[in-house]
């Protein structure tokens, strides 16, 4: 088990997915995370998704999958004497990381000057909606709006005739990604920490990661002058050799050969159509992009005539890429990710066990283990006792309504 971060200290002050995510990916790294939970805890422990009900689950698998690894400890940050215990945690932590909005911050006293006021040394993580800076700083943010909508997502993948822009294809779709390059900062800032003895503030947003991700529609508008580029349609490149196709069981294979000239022979020999190799209005990469409506519709024929394992044997026998366009339940068998450990099977106490998708980065060749999230508040004691409350003082905490 890969853990390189193992021995690094993270207090984490943070709701919903973007920021728990990027703990998350810490936690499997090896870091030790604090998780701050209000009484009631994070709001994600209730969601309902897709119809998965904690109330009748009996656990959150949202907040297992972003939440993994830490330990939870249940605290009134709003309570008198709160800050004081979050601030002894503070005093032993190599990283802080919240998602709370500015004003929030403030209002607790936890914001960057404090936090590091009373610990120099320590690295101020924050996500964020819209960034750190401009009018819109103090606004909150969540991934269906400002990593998905405000960044050109939604819009480039919307087809013009659809009445409504496209949601996202799951859930905490840009929180997770985003919490990803979070916890690449945090990481880089740890590194510059040990070079140069400076601890700095790692901002990140989710408006960031969404333009990051759309880096070539933002800067080819740009190039060309307007504000948005061609949509998602099937003739929109000049390459039929890079498009999807339906198979005869309505299954879909995807194609992406780039390099049309190079694979187009090949491609239609293994299909058992040779015809098409010197064909008059497909034999070139120029006469196919001149030919694409006709040329997709002669691929799209022959794709309709054999099933998906058909074509998975008729493509393997021709070098230029293509893959299965496979549906979700179908990932955890797959054979590469069950090579390279891509989905772990994580047992809780109680018995169940939830298939937890891994961290997409692998140090040493070997997968970074998950562990289970906590229950509510499961940690308190353990971390009051080792930051050197005894158990009077944890009950008087208690009975104030610090704690849990």
């Amino acid at each position: 088990m890969s853990q390189p971060l193992k021995g690094l200290k993270v207090v984490e002050v943070s709701m919903w997915a973007y920021v728990p995510s990027a703990g998350a990916v810490l936690s499997d790294w090896g870091a030790s995370v604090i998780k701050i939970e209000a009484p009631d805890g994070d709001p994600i422990r209730y969601l309902n998704y897709a119809g998965l009900n904690p109330e009748e689950l009996g656990y959150s698998f949202m907040y297992d999958i972003f939440n993994r690894g830490k330990r939870s400890v249940a605290m009134n940050l709003k309570a008198e004497g709160a800050r004081d215990l979050l601030f002894r945690l503070v005093d032993e932590a190599d990283v802080f990381l919240t998602s709370l909005l500015p004003a929030a911050r403030r209002r607790l006293g936890i914001d960057i000057d404090d936090v590091q006021g009373r610990n120099p040394d320590v690295i101020y993580a924050v996500g964020s909606g819209q960034g750190a800076k401009g009018p819109e700083a103090e606004k909150g943010g969540y991934d269906s709006i400002s990593y998905w909508s405000r960044s050109g997502l939604a819009s480039a993948v919307t087809p013009e005739e659809s009445s409504h822009p496209l949601g996202m294809p799951c859930g905490a779709f840009g929180d997770g990604q985003s919490g990803m390059m979070l916890a690449g900062g945090i990481a880089a800032a740890v590194a510059q920490r040990a070079l140069t003895g400076e601890a700095t503030v790692v901002d990140g947003a989710l408006l960031a990661s969404g333009m990051w991700a759309m880096q070539p529609h933002i800067v080819g508008s740009a190039i060309r002058g307007v504000d948005e580029l061609p949509k998602p349609v099937r003739t929109a490149l000049p390459n039929p050799l890079v498009n999807t196709y339906r198979t005869a069981d309505n299954r879909y294979i995807a194609l992406c050969m780039l390099q049309g000239q190079r694979y187009w022979p090949g491609f239609c020999r293994a299909a058992g159509r040779e015809d098409l190799v010197e064909h008059e209005d497909f034999a070139s990469d120029a006469l196919r992009a001149r030919n694409i409506e006709a040329c997709i519709a002669a691929l799209d024929e022959e794709f309709a005539k054999h099933t998906l394992e058909e074509w998975k044997a008729i493509l393997a026998t021709q070098e230029g890429q293509w893959d299965v366009v496979q549906q979700v339940g179908e990932l955890p068998r797959d054979v590469q990710a069950v090579a390279n450990g891509y989905v772990q099977e994580v047992r809780f106490d109680s018995g169940r066990t939830v298939p937890m998708v891994s961290v997409p980065l692998q140090f040493g060749r070997e997968v970074s283990g998950s562990r289970p999230a906590p229950e509510l508040g499961e940690h308190t004691d353990e971390v009051m006792m080792e930051i050197g409350l005894d158990m009077d003082q944890i009950l008087e905490a208690k009975v104030a309504g610090i704690l849990l």
